[in-house]
């Protein structure tokens, strides 16, 4: 009698008994061979596709093991998705454009609703980082009418990816002379007026100088291990760098010291009005210096983005008046409403007492004086009979309605005039200026100004091109883009749009990603003295920016607290994406 082994089937047969029944079953299935014709042999081929997992019926595809479950199935019992039927339709693509094929051309229509700038691959980018990059444009839904000119927009921008039907060579490769061309006309603020169209671009010595001029920016402090922009969300990218300051205080003295000293000669060339803006980027916020004269105000302006309720509090204890301006814009609407509706009453009824009408608009627009809100109760004879909020609790009420604005857009805060040479001191003074411990210890926040000035170190954008093919209507179209990254200011996306305008005969589209803590430097800063154009130009022109980039970073913000995604050129006009 057979021993009984645990866990032991009778019914079970090792692979290779079941592959000797499979080859028996096939064997079975075969049409017997007619007179005169030999027996087939099974093949090779048929033995490793079809042995294993036999077809269903003779003719018709095996159906795909790995496939959705909910699929329908098709004629024969196949199951068949729709991404099965686009995909054998197209032809096979080989190489470089096997990674283009990989994505339809319904698939990133679906994604993008239409966008057509949300069609370019580029080989070095992954599947993942193109959705995201899809993702982030299909997620801002603003478009904006056509113009000849697009608003100034006061956020950094990281990185621009450019696309265009007409090729991007004459940004490759510039020689020697070019190059150096371009160093010096940006030193000595040289405006370059060129033609409105070149037919030849890549032939055009002037705009590839001009491109290599509006490519430079200046930087304080440069330690080429560090990449000291952007400053925030920044630790994990310098993690594990070698900082020797960071336990030694007499050389983090000494970087502090000439940190203040490149500071200090920045502000003196923005009162000067020799330096139009400049950034000063902490590991914990970014504030942005504009000279009298831009973004439609006739003071030097300072926003600072995003704050906290310590660092209000710290600003207003040095005497630093300053303002919310999202705040600002609130109140005054609630104090519009309250004089429509007072307005209203006032037409029915003459007999609205005006200490009453002050009262209800200090309750709707929720002012700073709490106490004074409770006044209503008075007027109804109530007040000794509801228990009022002693001012330890209206206290503790203030405090948290400020720190709801902690770390968001909301917290942006406004100084204005001589309250920003105060501000100066505040921040050279500031302890909380550098990070204390993490990988961000000991170093100065990053300064990044359009202009020259004391301590700092000329730097250039990255540019690149790349040429693609990309799958239009069932067919590969060769895509020309360019790809541009580092910290680009206003005044060098305008410059950059003015080359482009030219070079690529007045169409191209641009994907901007900006550095999100600087995107509500939109905010509306604008006072009530008018700013003229010939006031600008004669104040101003010292600066080096282009005449025309002046006059579009005068301008009164729009953007609010959006800034531009995608910016779009059809026939010289523009249009963008916010």
């Amino acid at each position: 009698m057979r021993s009984v082994v645990p866990d032991y089937s009778p019914g079970f047969k090792k692979p290779p008994q079941m592959l000797r029944l499979k080859r028996k079953r096939l064997r079975r299935r075969e049409p017997t061979p007619s007179p005169g014709q030999s027996p087939a042999a099974p093949s090779s081929s048929l033995l490793a596709d079809g042995a294993l997992f036999p077809r269903p019926f003779p003719g018709t595809r095996r159906r795909n093991p790995f496939s959705r479950l909910e699929n329908s199935p098709g004629p024969g019992g196949q199951s068949v998705s729709p991404t099965q039927e686009g995909t054998e339709k197209e032809p096979p693509a080989s190489g470089n454009d096997a990674r283009n094929a990989c994505f339809s051309e319904e698939f990133l229509n679906s994604l993008q609703e239409g966008l057509p700038i949300a069609k370019e691959v580029f080989y070095e980018t992954s599947a993942p980082a193109l959705i995201s990059d899809l993702h982030q444009t299909t997620s801002h839904t603003k478009v904006s009418s056509p113009s000849y000119e697009f608003p100034a927009d006061w956020s950094i921008k990281t990185r621009l990816l450019l696309k265009s039907s007409h090729s991007f060579s004459w940004a490759d490769h510039l020689k020697a002379q070019e190059e150096s061309q371009g160093f010096v006309q940006h030193c000595r603020a040289t405006s370059i007026n060129l033609p409105q169209s070149i037919q030849e671009p890549k032939l055009s010595t002037e705009l590839r100088c001009a491109f290599q001029q509006s490519l430079v920016y200046w930087l304080h402090p440069f330690l080429p291990w560090l990449q000291l922009f952007p400053r925030i969300g920044a630790d994990r990218k310098i993690a594990g760098k070698y900082s020797a300051w960071s336990h030694d205080e007499a050389l983090q003295q000494v970087l502090m010291s000439e940190w203040s000293l490149s500071f200090t000669s920045l502000y003196n060339l923005l009162r000067a009005r020799l330096c139009p803006y400049f950034y000063v980027c902490t590991y914990q916020f970014t504030v942005l210096f504009r000279a009298a004269g831009l973004g439609g105000n006739d003071k030097i302006t300072a926003l600072i983005s995003p704050t906290t309720r310590g660092l209000r509090e710290a600003m207003k204890n040095d005497g630093i008046e300053f303002e919310l301006p999202f705040q600002e814009t609130k109140k005054r609407k609630c104090y519009s409403s309250a004089s429509h509706l007072e307005t209203g009453l006032a037409s029915d009824s003459e007999m609205i007492d005006k200490d009453a009408e002050n009262d209800e608009e200090r309750v709707i627009s929720s002012g700073d004086d709490d106490e004074e809100g409770f006044s209503w109760l008075q007027e109804m004879g109530v007040q000794d009979k509801i228990k009022q909020p002693d001012a330890i609790n209206i206290k503790l009420c203030k405090e948290r309605r400020g720190l709801q604005l902690d770390h968001k857009p909301e917290s942006v805060a406004l100084v204005q005039g001589t309250n920003t040479f105060t501000l100066l001191n505040f921040l050279m003074n500031c302890k909380s200026l550098v990070a204390s411990a993490g990988p961000q210890a000991g170093i100065p926040p990053t300064l990044l100004s359009p202009i020259a000035f004391r301590g700092a170190t000329m730097q250039t954008l990255k540019a690149r091109s790349i040429n693609v093919k990309a799958q239009v209507h069932s067919q590969y179209k060769d895509i020309f883009s360019l790809e541009i990254v580092g910290p680009i200011m206003p005044h060098s996306l305008h410059s950059l749009s003015m080359l482009l305008k030219i070079a690529q005969k007045g169409a191209f589209s641009a994907m901007c990603y900006t550095h999100d803590p600087t995107a509500v430097f939109n905010a509306v800063t604008s006072n009530e003295n008018s700013i003229t154009k010939e006031s600008l130009s004669k104040d101003l022109s010292r600066t080096g920016l282009h005449p025309r980039t002046l006059n579009q970073l005068a301008l009164s913000p729009t953007l609010g607290k959006s800034c531009i995604r995608v910016l779009e050129m059809n026939n010289y006009i523009y249009t963008w994406k916010s």
